[in-house]
């Protein structure tokens, strides 16, 4: 057959599709991203966002079937409030899900993507993943299953450190002496000690994130313990992810985002449901994120766009 394969991710490796492009090739098929000026037997569509356009919103598909799958096919809002919904999920069978993912489909990036552990025990009620994957962070795979010898890894995982063996995964990435590692989704601060981080001490970290999204948390201990015992200083290398537009005022976020400033992070705003919020959260999300902006002007007050 031949296979097309679509995703909304445009800036970032489609994990599901490398790892269907992977199972077709080695049956025999055809597998590519998706030209719409092409013709294919079965295409696959693959959403992560809710909010971005669908495959066919500029051009019909020319397919014989079309199957779609992934978060953002999954999502609606109701009462302002992102609810998933697991009979619309579709799964990747156990076969696929364990498949080392065929990189060749996207040249341009260099790095092992995965997830090795999924599910996480927050709720938060702005996050899905309670809802996709359960409350309980659990290890779903062995990092030979998405690595074998690239210097990056870039991880997926929604909460690692809730895990009951992160200890033995962050052992793990530590043998990855000449690998640099980067924990794309967040770290929890909140289960951050002296033992995990001297753990972390030992691995060669490109990127490390976390996140402060509850203004009514207090989170500036967990930050200072953070610092007094990790090897990292670079403050470009320490993002903290901070939610604005969801239970929050102004003020709230601009007191996250001073804190985390004075303690040597680097805030990197968040908008929740961003095609629905004020001028006053994007020009917010402008001053912070553009760093060179940021440095520049030292309070929000002053900032002008």
């Amino acid at each position: 057959m031949k296979i097309g394969l679509w995703s909304d991710c445009h800036n970032f490796p489609s994990v599901p599709l490398m790892k269907l492009s992977a199972y077709h090739k080695s049956i025999g098929d055809d597998a590519e991203l998706y030209d719409h000026t092409k013709h294919y037997d079965l295409v696959f569509a693959s959403k992560v966002f809710s909010f971005s356009p669908d495959i066919d919103s500029d051009y019909p598909v020319q397919a014989d079937e079309v199957r779609k799958g992934g978060t953002g096919y999954c999502i609606s809002v109701v009462n302002g409030r992102e609810v998933y919904d697991k009979s619309k999920d579709s799964m990747l069978p156990k076969e696929i899900e364990h498949i080392y993912p065929d990189y060749s489909l996207y040249p341009e990036y260099n790095y092992a993507v995965g997830f090795l552990t999924r599910g996480c025990p927050r709720q938060c009620g702005f996050c899905v993943v309670a809802q996709k994957e359960g409350c309980l962070s659990r290890q779903v795979a062995e990092l030979n299953e998405f690595w074998r010898g690239q210097q990056e890894i870039k991880l997926l995982d929604p909460n690692l450190l809730a895990c009951s063996s992160h200890e033995e995964i962050l052992q793990q990435l530590a043998f990855c002496k000449y690998t640099y590692i980067d924990f794309t989704q967040g770290l929890d601060i909140r289960l951050i000690s002296k033992d995990n981080i001297s753990l972390l001490n030992r691995l060669k970290i490109k990127n490390i994130h976390f996140a402060w999204d509850n203004p009514r948390q207090d989170l500036t201990r967990h930050f200072k313990i953070f610092s007094a015992y990790t090897n990292v200083r670079d403050v470009r290398r320490k993002t903290v992810y901070v939610l604005t537009n969801y239970n929050s005022t102004i003020e709230e976020d601009l007191y996250r985002i001073y804190t985390l400033r004075d303690l040597g992070f680097s805030p990197y705003v968040m908008i929740y449901q961003k095609e629905a919020c004020d001028r006053t959260h994007r020009d917010l999300q402008r001053w912070v994120n553009c760093k060179f902006i940021f440095r520049s002007v030292n309070r929000f007050e002053d900032y002008k766009y």
